[in-house]
C-alpha cells in the first residue's frame, strides 16, 4: 500500500498499514476532542506531552472523565518515595463504587441500561442503573451485617453475571477490598487466594453451565472455604437452582440474605490511595502474586483507556470476552460504568453450542466494542468463514486485544472477515500488575497488520538491550520509565517480591518481562514473554516468530514454540501444531513445517522436532502457558498452574515426547 496522509499523525510514515482510519472515525473520537481541548496540534504531540508531564495529564484526565471527590486532592503525584511506590491524587478522598453507579443515579440515568447479559442457556436481560444500584446498596448493607469494615477482603467467585457486578460495586463502596477469582479455578487454586488475602467474606453461586455441562461453584467453594478460617460467611446467587450443600452457620442465600434490606446506601469517602482490589496472576514459582490497585488510580486509568483507546460513546455496548478473575474483567466493568455506558456480560463457552455463538451474541446485542485475544481468534478460524458471513456484525465500530501476541494470519482473518475491513483492532498491552496497558492501538491511528501503535497516553515505555540503553529497530525489553495511576501498589504482603520481579533488573525503571520492537515507521510490535525466549546455541529467538511461520501454512489453525534442554545447543526447538480439518498429521506436514521455519530464520533455527496435538495448555483467558509445555516435556518445575483450563492438554504433550 502506498504512503497516505493522515490528520493528526505528522510523525510517521504509514507504508504497509492496513487500516486507515476515516475523516469521519477520526472527527468523532474522544482523543480529538481532547487534542483541541488542550491546544495539542498532532497525536505524537500529545504522546510527548503526556508521557513528559505526566502530572498535567492525568489531572486533565480525570476532569475529562469527571471524576467525583469527596475531598478534592492537593497533588497530582508524589514520587518522593521512588518510582516504584509512587502515589496518585495525594489528600483526595472519593469512591471507585460512588463514581460507577451513584454520580449516574444522581445525574437522572437510573433507566440507562447498565448491563445487557445472556447466559449459555439462553436466558437474557438488561439491568438498568436503578436495578443494579438496587442490588448492590442491599448488598452493601448485607456485608455491613456481616461485620465487614474498610479495608477487610472480600472474594469473588462468580461467573460473568449482573450480580458479579453489583458485588464489585459493593464491595468498594463500603470501603472493603475485592478479590476476583476465576470461575473455572478448582478448590485447591480458591483455597491458595483467600488464605493469602485473609478473606472474611466469599460471594459465589451454585453453578453455572459451560458447554452445557453443570460447573458445580458451591461445591468447590465449600472446599476451598474449609481450608480457610478466616473465611466467616459465605453468601451464595441460585442460578442454576441445583441441589447443594448447606452450612447452617456459614451460608447465606443471596436473594434472602439481601431480601431484608434497603435499597440506598451511602458510599464511605476514602482515600485515593485505599485499596480497591487485589487480583492475583500466576507466577513462575508455586505461589501466585496478588497485585494490589486502588480507588484513585485505578478508577483514573482504565476509564481513561475506555474513553481514548475504546472510544467510548453514549449508546456504544461494550464487551470483552473475559472472566471477572482476569484483569480484564474489573478493567470492562469499571472503564464502561466510569462513563455511565453500558456493558455486556455472557458466562459461558463463546463456541457452543455452534462455533458462531460470539458472532450471534454480537449481533443480538448489538456489540460496538468486542474485546478477544489472539487465541480465541486462532480457535474460532478453525471453523472457517461460515460462522461469521451469517451473522450482522454492522453494530461493530472496534475490536480490542491483549492477553498474547499476534501472528499476521489470524489478524488479517480478525480484520478482514469479523471488522470488515473497516474495524481497527485496538491491540493493548498491560498486564495484572500493570493495572491497564503500557502500548495501545487507536481508532485514529493507521495500523500495520499486528502492531500494538505505539505509546499509550501516559505512559513513559521504552525498548531497550541488555543493558537498559534505548534500542529500535530490532528486538529488546519493554520498559516504562515514568509512574502511572494504575499501577500496582505492590504485590500483596510482599514487598520485597515486588521490587524483585519488577524493579530489580534497571533501578528506577519498570522492568516488564516482555519482548518488543519499534519499526522504521515508528511502529511498536510485542514478540512474546523474555522469560519464554529460547537460545539455541548462543542465538536469541522469541516464540512468536516461529509461530507466526508455522501459522501461515494452511494446515496449521495453532502452535507453541517452545526451548527443550538439549546437550549440545543449550536448547532446541520444538514445535506443537494443532491442525485444521480436514488435514492429517504426516512425516510429509513435518517435513514441510520444519523447512518453513528453516528457510526463513536460518538453519541454526530449525525444529528439531514438531509435535500434532489436538490441544495447548491454556488459561480462562486464551493465553497459551508455554512454561507449562516446557515442563511437560524436559519434567521441570511448572511453577503455579492453578490458572490453567485445560490440564488434560499436558497429558497429550508427555505422550508426544
Amino acid at each position: 500500500m502506498d504512503d497516505v496522509a493522515c490528520p493528526h499523525f505528522t510523525g510517521r510514515s504509514i507504508q504497509g498499514a492496513a487500516y486507515i482510519p476515516s475523516p469521519e472515525t477520526i472527527e468523532r473520537s474522544n482523543v480529538l476532542r481532547f487534542m483541541r481541548k488542550h491546544e495539542v496540534a498532532d497525536y505524537e504531540e500529545l504522546v510527548r506531552r503526556s508521557t513528559t508531564d505526566p502530572e498535567w495529564f492525568w489531572g486533565a484526565v480525570e476532569k475529562e472523565i469527571g471524576v467525583e471527590w469527596s475531598h478534592p486532592y492537593t497533588q497530582v503525584l508524589d514520587a518522593s518515595k521512588g518510582f516504584a511506590w509512587a502515589r496518585w491524587f495525594v489528600g483526595g478522598k472519593l469512591n471507585l463504587g460512588h463514581n460507577l453507579l451513584d454520580r449516574w443515579l444522581a445525574a437522572g440515568r437510573a433507566d440507562t441500561p447498565a448491563i445487557h447479559f445472556e447466559r449459555e442457556d439462553g436466558r437474557a436481560g438488561t439491568w438498568t442503573y436503578a436495578r443494579l444500584a438496587e442490588e448492590a446498596n442491599r448488598l452493601c448493607r448485607l456485608l455491613r451485617g456481616l461485620q465487614v469494615r474498610p479495608g477487610d477482603a472480600v472474594a469473588v467467585y462468580m461467573p460473568m453475571v449482573p450480580q458479579a457486578v453489583a458485588a464489585v460495586i459493593a464491595i468498594a463502596k463500603v470501603g472493603a477490598v475485592f478479590i476476583p477469582l476465576f470461575s473455572g479455578y478448582g478448590a485447591d487454586a480458591v483455597a491458595k487466594r483467600l488464605t493469602d488475602c485473609k478473606a472474611k467474606v466469599l460471594l459465589t453461586a451454585d453453578g453455572f453451565r459451560r458447554r452445557g455441562a453443570l460447573v458445580e461453584m458451591k461445591k468447590t467453594a465449600d472446599a476451598a472455604a474449609a481450608e480457610c478460617p478466616a473465611v466467616k460467611h459465605l453468601v451464595m446467587l441460585r442460578l442454576e437452582k441445583s441441589e447443594v450443600p448447606w452450612n447452617k452457620v456459614r451460608d447465606i442465600d443471596w436473594d434472602i440474605g439481601l431480601c431484608p434490606f434497603a435499597s440506598t446506601f451511602d458510599a464511605v469517602p476514602v482515600d485515593a490511595e485505599h485499596p480497591f482490589m487485589v487480583i492475583y496472576t500466576s507466577g513462575t514459582t508455586g505461589k501466585p502474586k496478588g497485585a494490589v490497585h486502588v480507588h484513585g488510580g485505578f478508577l483514573v486509568k482504565v476509564a481513561q483507556e475506555v474513553l481514548h483507546q475504546g472510544d467510548y460513546h453514549a449508546g456504544d455496548v461494550l464487551h470483552w470476552a473475559t472472566d471477572m478473575g482476569w484483569i480484564m474483567g474489573p478493567w470492562e466493568v469499571v472503564g464502561t460504568l466510569a462513563l455511565g455506558g453500558t456493558l455486556f456480560l455472557y458466562d459461558g463457552a463463546v463456541d457452543f453450542p455452534g462455533p458462531d455463538r460470539l458472532w450471534a451474541l454480537v449481533e443480538r446485542h448489538k456489540v460496538s466494542f468486542l474485546g478477544v485475544s489472539p487465541t480465541l481468534i486462532r480457535a474460532l478460524m478453525k471453523s472457517g468463514d461460515e460462522p461469521v458471513r451469517k451473522h450482522d456484525l454492522s453494530s461493530l465500530r472496534a475490536i480490542g486485544s491483549t492477553g498474547e501476541t499476534w501472528n499476521p494470519v489470524p489478524w488479517m482473518w480478525c480484520f478482514e472477515k469479523v471488522g470488515g475491513s473497516r474495524c481497527p483492532i485496538i491491540n493493548l498491552s498491560g498486564g495484572t500488575e500493570v493495572g491497564a496497558c503500557f502500548l495501545s492501538a487507536l481508532t485514529i491511528m493507521p495500523l500495520k497488520p499486528c502492531t500494538l501503535g505505539g505509546p499509550a497516553l501516559g505512559m513513559a515505555v521504552d525498548v531497550v538491550d541488555e543493558e537498559g540503553k534505548p534500542v529500535r529497530g530490532r528486538v529488546g525489553e519493554l520498559v516504562c520509565r515514568r509512574p502511572w495511576p494504575g499501577q500496582t501498589r505492590g504485590l500483596f504482603e510482599a514487598p520485597e517480591r515486588y521490587l524483585e520481579a519488577y524493579w530489580s533488573r534497571f533501578p528506577g525503571v519498570w522492568f516488564h518481562g516482555d519482548f518488543a520492537s519499534i519499526d522504521e515507521d515508528g511502529y511498536w510490535f510485542l514478540h512474546g514473554r523474555s522469560d519464554d525466549t529460547i537460545k539455541i546455541a548462543g542465538k536469541r529467538l522469541g516464540p512468536t516468530e516461529v509461530e507466526s511461520i508455522v501459522t501461515s501454512h494452511p494446515a496449521v489453525a495453532e502452535c507453541a514454540a517452545v526451548g527443550i534442554p538439549d546437550e549440545a545447543k543449550g536448547e532446541a526447538l520444538w514445535v506443537f501444531a494443532i491442525l485444521r480439518p480436514p488435514h492429517a498429521a504426516s512425516e510429509a506436514l513435518r517435513g514441510e513445517i520444519v523447512a518453513s521455519v528453516e528457510r526463513d530464520l536460518g538453519k541454526a533455527f530449525r525444529p528439531a522436532q514438531v509435535k500434532f496435538v489436538k490441544e495447548l495448555p491454556k488459561t480462562r483467558n486464551a493465553k497459551i502457558l508455554r512454561r507449562a509445555i516446557r515442563a511437560a516435556v524436559s519434567g521441570a518445575e511448572a511453577g503455579d498452574l492453578s490458572g490453567l483450563e485445560n490440564p488434560r492438554a499436558l497429558d497429550e504433550i508427555r505422550a508426544a515426547r
